[in-house]
């Protein structure tokens, strides 16, 4: 599939074909990384990793709910 850059400011912008961009999983504001290797440009989505130090900062009084008694049968666990 063959494209074409366009000047963005001071820098080139290109355009990612939707059939690739769904592939890919890649949507508006997805963040890439954008490098080069053996004069080729490889763009490649970056997977979200995240950490718990970061998910436990997010917890507040506002969110965080109560405990759940996970030992007591329900329904028909025990057949």
């Amino acid at each position: 599939m063959i494209a074409k850059t366009v000047k963005w400011g001071n820098s080139l912008a290109l355009r990612i074909p939707k059939p690739i961009a769904r592939e890919l999983g890649i949507e508006e504001n997805t963040p890439v990384d954008i490098s080069y290797r053996e004069n080729e440009i490889v763009i490649t989505p970056v997977k979200t990793v995240y950490r718990l130090v970061d998910l436990i900062a997010r917890v507040t009084s506002k969110n965080l709910h109560h405990e759940v008694e996970m030992n007591v049968p329900v329904g028909r666990e025990l057949l």
